[in-house]
């Protein structure tokens, strides 16, 4: 059975945002049942922790055939064992993969730039956050345009883009974006999103 490595307790802003949502998420999309270990700082820190996450971060992943970190590279690996998270011909999966880089090296940056410095920083640059961020969901609204997922059927890119996505959404940087904003709650309605982000939550409140 899978295993995903996630905090026992993490600062109430960040409750429900922490990386291993993405994993809980796509397991439950594609149906597979998993486990959760539960580590504090001391753990995180340990050398044994440290051999399997080089950076001591969450979450980290194993299953019968690898051992990995990382989300992206998780979830996309997670989404070869199931149809549930798209097609899984080679051309397809490549096509994937470009949504999950996308969300996390040219949206998720900015966001996190935007969420964690406009307020620490002069007027001009945080113009220029904000400005960058718009850029940047503006070009993806375009690309989006009428269909509901990134690739007509939900896959693993939605997830990353949605977990991206939903943090600048909670600081209402996606009000002059419908579309996106649209996209974010139509994947927020599903039913694995749903049971993802409650498991994520009872976990802490353990």
């Amino acid at each position: 059975m899978p295993t995903i490595v996630a905090f026992k307790w993490v600062p109430d802003f960040a409750r429900g945002f922490v990386r291993d949502l993405r994993l809980r998420w796509a397991l439950e999309e594609a149906g597979i049942p998993y486990e959760v270990e539960l580590i504090d700082g001391e753990t995180q820190k340990s050398d044994l922790y440290l051999k399997w996450q080089p950076f001591g971060q969450v979450p980290a992943f194993r299953d019968g055939e690898v051992e990995l970190f990382e989300s992206g590279a998780i979830i996309l690996h997670i989404a070869t064992t199931s149809k549930a998270l798209g097609p899984t011909d080679q051309a397809a999966q490549a096509k994937i993969a470009a949504w999950v880089f996308a969300a996390l090296n040219s949206i998720e940056p900015h966001a996190q730039t935007y969420i964690h410095l406009r307020d620490a920083v002069s007027d001009d640059l945080k113009k220029a956050i904000t400005t960058k961020l718009k850029d940047r969901l503006r070009a993806l609204e375009n690309n989006l345009g009428i269909k509901d997922y990134l690739e007509g059927a939900f896959t693993v890119g939605d997830i990353a883009m949605t977990t991206v996505l939903r943090e600048v959404a909670a600081e209402g940087a996606l009000a002059g974006f419908p579309s996106l904003q649209a996209y974010v709650d139509r994947n927020e309605a599903r039913p694995a999103f749903q049971k993802a982000l409650g498991d994520q939550l009872a976990d802490f409140d353990r």
